[in-house]
């Protein structure tokens, strides 16, 4: 085809269009880059990218989060400090990152007390934590503890063998109350006996399966604090209740005879009848989105009992395979409804509330004050268990997560619940010796001897030629 002039100049014009839109779509993707980003991260475990928790956490805080390093200067730790930083402000922009080099300011950590370099301080409303590992579990933690518009005390009732949040046994509830001093929760052992009464900062009073009886004194600063609209969670056991009738006949609650036996357990790989499966929840903020499964061993079934001023929800209840057992647990069990057993689904967990009672004070600011107070409800949890939180259990499907749903549910800070508990992935790689030694004599013997005759059978052939 000839080509004229004018349809050369219209071809000339076509390209020097097409380049310049072309130049212009490049320009327009350019400035949209330094506006929006767009992250991809295909590893396993999401090593590069925050855990659905932490960005949870984030979403709690509204103004500027300021993050200080006070570390030497050591390219690879601040690049390592940068790098974990940069996935929070990637979701809060308005999260800052400072470096400070503690050679240079001395005199400013002395000012802070830092005892150790290498320290990274996050601040938030005039309130500061302090991180001493660059890690997401470190940092999100920090992050829940400055979340808190005020701090907590939970206090925990000793002195009549009740499990301690401190002790290392089996029995023991020490891990979690490692974890709870990790989300910035304080807590404190008080044994009535020796003290007149709870102190005063108490947000939530924990009971946990007492061994021996009550004082009848102890029992009575108890009902005084629940009168009062005090905070509640109690972990029963089942048998004896220890003198704690009175709390529940104030509840309106009764304890059901026997315990709570599953023999579908058995599926799951558990010989161990006693151990209840809970795996769906019903609608109540501490459950409300858990999807994991829990298991409680040797529980107790409850039930209400007559009128009660409180608002009683079941919010844990078994498999509709579980029953009371009420004769011993051993050998063959079944159902005997003529024993006075009573068949799953059972509810071994209440989730109480009624509106706070305060008297109305003269002094108008605290009249304000007690008026947003009535607002507020008086929570209160019972749960025919006190072993799904101990040290041997914990680990155990959403034990910790529940656990530490309660407490944030108790304490009024619903919007932390439903953040679980950050693990820390299992990178390990365990092999038996069997496995090391298929794998040696598999790569370092039978693999190159293979390649060796692979590679003489080939060139005998082609010599054959």
């Amino acid at each position: 085809m000839k080509i004229n002039a004018r349809k050369h100049l219209e071809i000339r014009l076509q390209n020097f269009i097409f380049t310049l839109l072309f130049l212009a779509v490049i320009a327009l993707l350019g400035w949209l880059s330094t506006r929006y980003s767009l992250k991809f991260d295909w590893t396993a475990s999401a090593q590069h990218t925050l855990s659905p928790a932490s960005v949870k956490v984030l979403n709690l805080f509204h103004e500027p989060i300021q993050v200080t390093a006070y570390v030497r200067e050591e390219k690879n730790l601040r690049d390592a400090i940068a790098e974990q930083i940069s996935k929070y402000s990637f979701h809060k922009p308005s999260l800052k990152l400072t470096f400070v080099n503690p050679d240079i300011q001395p005199d400013e950590i002395r000012k802070l007390g830092f005892t150790d370099r290498n320290v990274i301080r996050i601040e938030y409303q005039g309130r500061s934590e302090l991180v001493m590992e660059p890690t997401e579990t470190a940092i999100t933690n920090a992050l829940q503890r400055l979340s808190h518009a005020k701090d907590q005390h939970i206090v925990f009732l000793e002195g009549h063998g009740e499990r301690s949040p401190k002790g290392q046994a089996n029995f023991d509830l020490g891990q979690f109350g490692e974890e709870l001093g990790r989300k910035g929760i304080k807590f404190s052992l008080v044994n009535l006996a020796k003290t007149s009464s709870l102190p005063d900062n108490t947000d939530v009073l924990v009971l946990d399966g007492p061994k021996v009886n009550l004082l009848p004194g102890e029992v009575s600063q108890i009902l005084e604090y629940v009168k009062r609209g005090g905070n509640l969670w109690w972990m029963a056991d089942p048998g004896d209740l220890h003198g704690l009738a009175p709390l529940a006949e104030l509840l309106g609650l009764t304890f059901l005879s026997g315990t709570v036996v599953d023999a579908s357990t058995q599926l799951f790989g558990i010989d161990d009848p006693t151990n209840a499966l809970v795996a769906d929840y019903q609608n109540h903020p501490i459950t409300s989105g858990f999807e994991v499964m829990t298991v409680f061993p040797s529980a107790v079934a409850l039930d209400k009992a007559g009128e009660s001023p409180f608002v009683r929800v079941p919010f844990l209840s078994t498999v509709r395979s579980a029953w009371t057992e009420t004769g011993p647990i051993e050998g063959k069990i079944k159902f005997d409804a003529d024993q006075g057993e009573h068949e799953g689904p059972l509810t071994i967990g209440f989730a109480l509330t009624r509106e706070k009672d305060k008297a109305t004070p003269n002094n108008p600011d605290q009249k304000n004050a007690a008026d947003k107070a009535r607002l507020e409800n008086q929570r209160i949890v019972v749960i025919g268990d006190g072993d799904f939180l101990s040290n041997s259990y914990l680990g155990n499907g959403g034990n910790l997560n529940l656990g530490l749903n309660i407490i944030n549910w108790l304490s009024e800070n619903d919007q932390l619940i439903n953040i679980p508990a950050k693990v820390a992935v299992d990178k390990s790689l365990a092999l038996s010796n069997m496995a090391m030694v298929l794998i040696f004599v598999g790569f370092l013997l039978l693999l190159p001897l293979l390649l060796f005759a692979g590679g003489a059978f080939i060139w005998f052939k082609r010599r054959g030629r």
